[in-house]
C-alpha cells in the first residue's frame, strides 16, 4: 500500500541527489560545510510539499526536483545559523558544522545556501517564485529574530509564541506548498488555499517538534529539555510554570531567565513534564492547526496528492521524533 511515509522515503533519494548536484555547483571552499548539514539525512518533508502540491495541479516532470530542493536549501541555511546563535553542539547525532569547522564558516555557508537557493529559484524564469522565496526568507527570519528578542523571556503570552512558531518554521513549509502551485499554475484560490495549509501543518509541525523536546533523548536524537537552557517559552514550560506552586517559581524562573539548569534540574523537569501531561496537552494544541489545514484541502482536485496531504497531518500528529 502506498502510504505518506513510503513516498516520503522513496522521493528522499531524487531529492538527494537533486541537492547533491547544487552542492557541485557551489564554491569549492563553502562546500563540504554546506554538505555537513545538507546530507547529513532529515526526512526532507519541505521538498515534498513542493513536489505534491506542483502534481496535485498537474506538474510534471524531473525538473520538479529542482524546485523541490529550494525550500530545503533554505531550511539547511536557516539550521547552520540557528545552531551557531543557539550554541548548540549536536545537529541530527553529527557535530554541529560550527564546532567542525568554525562559526564564521558555518555562517557564511549558511549565506550561500540562501543565495543558491535564490539563483535556482531564478533560474524557472517565473517572477511569482521568487517573490515567493523571498517572502519565506523574510518571515522565517522575522520568526527567528522575534524568538531571540524574547529569549529567557517567561512572561509573554501564548499568542507571541504562535507568532514564532508561525515565523521560524510555519512560513517555509507555507512556502513549500506555494512554489509548488504557483509553478503548476493553479488559480489564486488555489494557491492561497495550499498556502494556508502549509502555513497551518507548519505550526503544528513546530508545537509538535516543541512537546519532543521532552521526550527522552534516546528516542528523538534531541538533548532533552534543550528549550529549557536556550530559554525557549514553549507551551509545556508554560504549562509546567503555572503548575508550580508559588514557593518554587521563583527559583524556576531565575534558572529559566539565566539558562542556568543543570543536567539533572532538566532530566528532573523533563519527567515531571511527561508525567503530568504537559507535553500531551502541548500536542492537542496542535490538532487546532491541524484541522485548520485539513479544511483548505477540501476546494482543491481531487488527486492522489490530496491523499498525501491528508497523511502528512496525521504523520505530525502522531510524530516520535
Amino acid at each position: 500500500m502506498i502510504t505518506f511515509m513510503s513516498v516520503l522515503k522513496y522521493e528522499q533519494v531524487k531529492v538527494n541527489a537533486a541537492l547533491e548536484k547544487e552542492l557541485a555547483a557551489m564554491p569549492a571552499p563553502l562546500r563540504d560545510i554546506a554538505a555537513h548539514v545538507l546530507m547529513a539525512g532529515g526526512k526532507r518533508l519541505r521538498p515534498l510539499m513542493t513536489l505534491s502540491s506542483a502534481r496535485l495541479f498537474g506538474a510534471e516532470g524531473e525538473k520538479l526536483y529542482e524546485l523541490a530542493v529550494i525550500p530545503e536549501m533554505i531550511h539547511v541555511a536557516t539550521l547552520l545559523h540557528d545552531d551557531v546563535l543557539d550554541g548548540a553542539k549536536t545537529r541530527r547525532g553529527r557535530v554541529s558544522a560550527h564546532v567542525r569547522f568554525d562559526v564564521p564558516r558555518a555562517i557564511l555557508a549558511g549565506d550561500a545556501l540562501l543565495a543558491a537557493a535564490s539563483h535556482k529559484t531564478a533560474s524557472f524564469g517565473i517572477p511569482e517564485l521568487l517573490a515567493c522565496v523571498s517572502e519565506s526568507v523574510l518571515m522565517t527570519a522575522a520568526g527567528e529574530a522575534h524568538e531571540i528578542a524574547l529569549q529567557h523571556s517567561h512572561s509573554h503570552s501564548f499568542k507571541e509564541y504562535e507568532d514564532i512558531v508561525a515565523g521560524k518554521t510555519g512560513w517555509l513549509i507555507r512556502g513549500s506548498c506555494r512554489l509548488g502551485a504557483l509553478y503548476a499554475g493553479a488559480t489564486p484560490e488555489q494557491v492561497e488555499a495550499i498556502s494556508d495549509y502549509g502555513l497551518n501543518l507548519g505550526i503544528a509541525f513546530q508545537m509538535v517538534d516543541d512537546a519532543l523536546d521532552f521526550a527522552d533523548e534516546a528516542v528523538t536524537g534531541k538533548p532533552t529539555a534543550g528549550d529549557l537552557v536556550e530559554g525557549k517559552f514553549t507551551p509545556p514550560i508554560m504549562k509546567y510554570l503555572e503548575f508550580l506552586p508559588r514557593c518554587d517559581r521563583e527559583n524556576f524562573c531565575a534558572g529559566f531567565r539565566e539558562g542556568s539548569f543543570t543536567e539533572e534540574d532538566r532530566a528532573r523537569i523533563a519527567s515531571d513534564i511527561r508525567r503530568l501531561g504537559f507535553d500531551a496537552e502541548a500536542r492537542a494544541m496542535a490538532v487546532t492547526y491541524l484541522e485548520k489545514a485539513e479544511r483548505c484541502l477540501d476546494a482543491l482536485p481531487q488527486r492522489f496528492e490530496q491523499k498525501l496531504f491528508r497523511e502528512a497531518l496525521e504523520f505530525v500528529r502522531g510524530r516520535k521524533s
